[in-house]
């Protein structure tokens, strides 16, 4: 891989996550190619091949239409994330397409301050290059935990 793909591709994780940190929520599906695949699930579902997850949408009008609910519909205690990124694995490529892995950590804070360890995992992504930009084709976002608190409000 060329040291400016792998430049890309790490520069998009960090803008990625600084998206989210920062809630600019309605710029995330921005990440994302029209048709694609974006799921949470544990690292046991993952390894066995299962397809369920707790969070699944396979096109970036799903993914809008979650934003429109987190600010429109739903009723969850404010908080907010920080994602602390390991460096992307790329695990293979071609001309057009990049898979990577990357190891995170997402740290919680709650309105009143308390802040623990949201989440543990590694984004399975793949990339795909348009006018030479990295778009997520698919992010499957795999959690070390089985046990996942049910205030997954926010992207991961």
């Amino acid at each position: 891989m060329s040291a400016s793909r792998y430049e890309r591709i790490s520069r998009k994780q960090a803008e990625y996550a600084r998206c989210l940190d920062d809630d600019d929520l309605e710029a995330w599906p921005d990440f994302f190619q029209e048709r694609c695949l974006y799921k949470v699930t544990t690292a046991d579902n993952y390894r066995d091949g299962l397809e369920g997850a707790m969070v699944y949408a396979d096109c970036r009008a799903m993914l809008e239409d979650r934003i429109s609910a987190l600010r429109q519909a739903n009723i969850y205690e404010r908080h907010r994330y920080r994602h602390i990124l390991g460096q992307p694995g790329i695990l293979a490529e071609s001309r057009d397409e990049v898979r990577s892995e990357t190891p995170f950590l997402v740290a919680r804070t709650m309105r009143e301050g308390a802040t623990s360890l949201f989440a543990a995992g590694r984004y399975v992504d793949c990339y795909r290059f348009e006018d030479g930009e990295p778009r997520l084709a698919e992010r499957v976002v795999v959690c070390d935990s089985s046990a996942v608190d049910t205030l997954l409000a926010i992207p991961l």
